[in-house]
């Protein structure tokens, strides 16, 4: 059902553009008028899109309830955490305030600090390049958070994230949103069946444009607030500078090498460098040279030619199968190995434990340890899991 959201004042769209298109799990519940609809909460972090789920939902007839958590921060280094910067908290609270729902904040920057950061700070010990998001929305906004919802009374949470969920084959299935460039599904792949289940994502019909607009119809302070960019953790500070303060020995330098083994130059540091990375090697030579390998044990940087590196399979480790059962057998999809990374053809061969090998169709470029391989049929997120290891260079 259809519900008009807001008074039409932007004569120059369409109508159909102030109208909630939600496909939830919990899209056909509680639809009688007369009866309200289920408490819901909203997990707001200050910015335009949380602000605006929090009121299609209110304007929709839910009970909402805003909530957000307050994160680590490093402490004496006056780099805030962008996710919860007192603006950030103040513009949350008038939100609330505006749209007439209670507003709570949780205390999270325990558990924040020993999942999110220290894997991201243990990662990088390890050679690889991790996802920390990833880890975030499992652990910290889809459990931890989402256990002070319930026990609040909430049925449901939701979140300003581009994605959506459709009920197929006995199952909450996990969708990319209509909007593509905003499209979110990448980094919820790690839900499961209960959290998903709990799950409401309102904006994922709408594209960010629309969303900015909605904002502003409603006259929400977050309307122009910039997307929040980098790890909100670092606050100001560089990567690189937060990683000599915590994990110093991923800044010693050491040799650059080829795959023959010739010795080009000198790294500053593994942890300066990605797999694909081209400028800033310091060193001179007559042709490309390409990132290829962080070898930790020997604090060695192995760059090569692009034919060097490109890849054409990779193992994956605990994969999570979001929307389908399990498969037993090889299966087609289509592979992204990055958040921002293009669609990629290839089979899944599902192994053992949570494992899984994936062939391309085509060689590949920029296969990174510790970021996510996530599987796709068309717009359906089958699931996804952590790169491990690819295969030798491509001939």
């Amino acid at each position: 059902m259809l519900v008009n959201l807001f008074p039409l004042k932007l004569v120059h769209q369409s109508p159909n553009y102030l109208l909630p298109r939600m496909t939830t799990n919990i899209q056909d519940k509680n639809q009688d008028p007369a009866h309200p609809r289920p408490r819901v909460v909203v997990a707001m972090s200050g910015g335009v899109d949380s602000s605006v789920a929090a009121a299609i939902l209110v304007k929709q007839g839910y009970e909402v309830i805003g909530m957000m958590m307050r994160l680590w921060s490093e402490p004496g280094s006056g780099n805030e955490n962008r996710c919860c910067t007192p603006d950030a908290m103040a513009q949350a609270k008038r939100v609330a305030s505006q749209l007439g729902i209670p507003f709570y904040a949780v205390d999270a920057q325990n558990i924040f600090h020993k999942q999110v950061v220290q894997y991201f700070i243990e990662g990088y010990t390890q050679g690889v390049t991790p996802n920390p998001c990833l880890v975030c929305n499992r652990q910290i906004r889809w459990e931890f958070l989402l256990d002070h919802a319930l026990a609040s009374g909430a049925e449901f949470m939701a979140t300003g994230h581009y994605a959506r969920t459709h009920k197929g084959n006995g199952r909450i299935q996990l969708m990319r949103a209509v909007d593509r460039n905003k499209d979110q599904s990448y980094v919820l792949h790690v839900l499961d069946q209960k959290q998903l289940s709990k799950a409401i994502f309102p904006l994922g019909e709408f594209s960010k444009t629309e969303v900015r607009a909605i904002a502003a119809d409603l006259d929400l302070p977050t309307a122009m607030r910039p997307d929040s960019q980098d790890l909100c953790f670092l606050g100001e500070s560089d990567y690189r500078e937060f990683l000599l303060r915590y994990s110093s020995q991923t800044i010693e330098s050491g040799k650059i090498l080829d795959r023959n083994g010739n010795i080009l130059g000198d790294h500053r540091g593994l942890a300066m460098y990605t797999i694909g990375q081209r400028k800033g090697l310091g060193f001179n030579a007559p042709t490309p040279h390409y990132v290829l390998e962080k070898d930790v044990e020997r604090n060695i940087l192995v760059v090569g030619s692009i034919e060097e590196l490109k890849q054409q399979q990779l193992d994956v480790s605990k994969v999570n199968w979001v929307s389908i059962e399990p498969p037993t057998t090889p299966l087609r999809a289509q592979v992204k190995i990055r958040y921002k990374s293009a669609d990629q053809w290839a089979t899944i061969h599902p192994g053992e434990n949570g494992n899984a090998k994936v062939s391309f169709d085509q060689p590949v470029i920029g296969i990174t340890p510790g970021q996510a391989a996530v599987f796709y049929k068309s717009e359906l997120c089958l699931g996804g899991g952590i790169i491990q290891s690819s295969d030798k260079p491509s001939e």
